[in-house]
């Protein structure tokens, strides 16, 4: 997996996320749209991002562009961590 793929994979991962946390957000993305993540700056992956989806697009899909400005740094999600020493 190349690292535009990995950026992928996350992007689309925290769109879900973003979705399931914000569902009024979902209302305007009509039903089975092709979704396009793009993100601000970043012309390498958004051009990779359109290419990608113009391939897997069904005939007569709708497509809906999704710009984001970018990522929060990633931060763990443990629940109080314990160590044990043996």
């Amino acid at each position: 997996m190349d690292i535009l793929e990995k950026k992928h994979a996350i992007l689309v991962t925290e769109f879900d996320r973003y979705v399931i946390e914000h569902p009024d957000f979902a209302v305007s993305i009509p039903i089975n749209a092709q979704v396009i993540l793009q993100v601000e700056g970043d012309e390498d992956y958004n051009k990779w991002s359109r290419e990608l989806a113009e391939k897997q697009r069904e005939a007569e899909q709708k497509v809906v562009y999704v710009k984001v400005k970018g990522l929060k740094p990633a931060k763990s999600r443990l629940i109080k961590p314990e160590v044990a020493v043996a």
